[in-house]
Formats: structure tokens, sequence, C-alpha cells
């Protein structure tokens, strides 16, 4: 199959764009030497440069031109999530083009409107999570569990996310005859894993049409329920427990109230609720550019401060686990699975997709190894447990 990515053979530069591009190339070397990087240095984590453009797209257009970069083959990396941890981890990312006009139309944009309106809900699930249930069914585990697993006496992908789904089982204190709401359930791996080894009733809400194909099939015979619903129009039944894992990243911080309204509205009064989901440590006005392009559009990461307000005088957080160090060895056993399988893949995707699908696994699997971006599983009561919450790690 003939690629369409572009000749790695560039064309030679000017005079002018030679002394210039000399200019770039120290200052950002310069910086990455800070951070223990080279370019084209033989060590896992340097980079090796194939278009001596780069560095004015990288100058010019921040984490979007980097991202961009590599997907048409201007550089590479031998382990591209260590490159990420090197960067994250010595701050080099505020440094390199802070405030690029990227940066700031896109900030601009989120604070003018509503990037996860009703209107555009479905969006995500259209250009994400329906890309193809093979692509998943070879990246992720045997249950297809798209979310953090949990690696503290797991040696395997597929024993790391039972142990996730057990845990956030018995965080809610599940037993038999119980009812469960996940909200962004998936392909079902939480609401099948709680019905068959805790005996409830449960109901999926998910925008992918795809999942809600493949997680019926997985899910047959059990008392599972799969609605291709946005949470917003979703009302008039309480339950035992609510879970979201993984959803609340594409809620959006102006419809942070609303997520937790519709959440206690739905609970019952006696009831816990468990949010699993990606943390940002600093508030910020939008997603990260090159993500929110090309993996997951509208996406973005709520703050400690934005998920406490958006509770106030509506639920009381009973518990809060960090579990972020635990995604970085998950994003690597997805990249893992992927490449494995990638021969079989790889006609009907093609190489660009290759580059980005590797670029998005390493990028963010790396801010994960860098502990930049965190994971927090937090459980919520309406009034609060009279006796007290039992934690359970």
């Amino acid at each position: 199959m003939q690629s369409n990515l572009p000749n790695l053979q560039p064309l030679p530069l000017n005079w002018l764009e030679k002394t210039i591009n000399e200019k770039l190339k120290k200052s950002i070397q310069t910086r990455l030497e800070k951070v223990d990087i080279q370019i084209n240095g033989s060590r896992p984590w340097d980079i090796q440069v194939h278009n001596e453009r780069l560095y004015q797209r990288v100058l010019l257009h921040g984490s979007l031109g980097l991202g961009e970069a590599y997907m048409e083959g201007w550089w590479d990396c031998p382990q591209l999530d260590q490159f990420f941890v090197h960067i994250l981890r010595g701050n080099l990312h505020e440094e390199v083009a802070p405030r690029n006009l990227s940066s700031l139309s896109e900030a601009a944009i989120a604070g003018i409107t509503n990037l996860q309106s009703l209107a555009r809900s479905f969006q995500v699930g259209e250009e994400h999570y329906d890309l193809g249930n093979d692509l998943f069914q070879d990246m992720l585990d045997k249950r297809m569990t798209y979310t953090c697993a949990y690696w503290e006496n797991a040696k395997t992908l597929d024993e790391a996310q039972e142990a996730k789904l057990d845990l956030v089982c018995q965080k809610l204190h599940l037993k038999p005859g119980m009812t469960l709401l996940d909200i962004g359930c998936g392909w079902g791996s939480l609401i099948k894993y709680a019905a068959e080894k805790y005996g409830v009733s449960c109901v999926g809400l998910t925008v992918s049409k795809e999942q809600v194909k493949l997680g019926e099939e997985m899910c047959q015979g059990l008392p599972i329920k799969f609605l291709l619903q946005d949470y917003r129009t979703f009302e008039g039944q309480k339950f035992d427990r609510i879970a979201s894992i993984g959803m609340f990243e594409h809620v959006g911080y102006k419809n942070f109230r609303t997520f937790m309204e519709m959440s206690r509205c739905c609970l019952k009064e006696d009831g816990l609720f468990l949010l699993h989901t990606i943390g940002s440590l600093k508030t910020n006005m939008s997603g990260e550019n090159w993500a929110m392009k090309y993996i997951f559009p509208n996406g973005y990461l709520p703050s400690l401060a934005q998920i406490s307000k958006a509770t106030e005088e509506l639920l009381v957080l009973e518990d809060l686990q960090n579990i972020g160090h635990h995604y970085h060895p998950t994003f690597m056993a997805y990249l893992e699975n992927f490449d494995r399988h990638w021969p079989k893949l790889k006609e009907k995707y093609g190489e660009e997709f290759y580059r980005k699908w590797k670029y998005f696994l390493c990028s963010i699997g790396g801010s994960f190894g860098a502990r930049h971006s965190q994971v927090w599983q937090m459980v919520f009561s309406p009034n609060g447990v009279l006796q007290g919450y039992q934690s359970i790690r």
C-alpha cells in the first residue's frame, strides 16, 4: 500500500532560512539540554530530526506544530513516551511557545462558546469511539476497558483492568439487587463486571453507536440496558449507585454543574456516586490543541478546584484517590497491543493513522509517566454517610 506521508527528504533551505533556522535550532537545543534531550542523539529519548523546518514550526505553533510535524514524518524518537516524560518533568512545555496564536484562539473560542453543548455531544463518539471496534478490540484488554488500569498487584493488562473494575465496585459498596447507572459506559466493561460479579442491574449511557452495538452483544443475557443518549437528556429514574469512568473529560467546565446536578437527581438518598476522571493540576480555559484537533474533539481536563465548585452544597466528598501513575503502564500496554496487531489493521487505517495513534498513546502516556496529568477516583454521597465511609484501596 502506498503511503500518503510526505517525503522525508525536504526541500533544501535557502540562505536566509538556514541562517534563521540555525539560531532557532540552537535556542531549542539549549532548552532541550536542560531536560537531558539531544537533537539527533543516540539515547532512546533523543529526537531524530528529518526536516530542519521543525524548529520554526514548534516555536510558531507549539504542541500542535510538534504533533503535526511528527504525523508528517518530520521527526522521530525511539521511546516517544520517555521524550514526553523528560519534556514535562522539566516543564519545558511552558517555555516553548506558551502564548502561540493557536493556543490563544482555542482559549478565546472556549471562553465564548460551549464546546461541549448538547448539539455537539455526539461529536467525540463519531470521531473517536466510532473509529472501529476492531481497533479497540485489538488495543484494549479482553473486557474492552478504555480507562486507567490498576497495576497494584497485576502483571498483565487484563489483570490490571479487572483489578480496577473490582476496585470501583468495592468503593461503591455494591450488593446483589442494587441498581447501577454508568454515565459514559463505553463498551460496558464496568456494568458487565458488576452484573456478573456483584449481581446488580445496570443502565449504561454512551454517545457512541459502535459502543452500543458491540456492548449489547457482549452483555447478552445480563440485566443490562444500553442507551445511546447524552446525560443531559436522561431523567426519571433513581439508582442505588452511579459511576462515571473516564467520561467527565468530555463534559467541559461550562457543564460541570449540570453534570453533577443530573447525577444527584438520579441518585437515591442513601446512594453513592463514583467519579473517575483524568485531571489537571491547574485550571485551564481549553484543552491541549493537538489532542483536541486529532483525538478527542472538545476534550477538557478538569481541576480539583472546578470539581469542588461543581459539587458545592450538592454532594459530599467521601473519598479521593489519585491513581494517575498507573496510566503510563496502561498506555504502554495499549501501544504494545496496537503494534502487535498493526499488520492486520494497516490496510484499513493506513500509515498516517499509525503515526497519529502512536503519538497519541505516547504523548498522553508520557504525561502520566511525568505525573503531569492525574487520575482521580472520587466517591460522593448525597448527604454524607452517617457512620463514615469505608475507604477501599
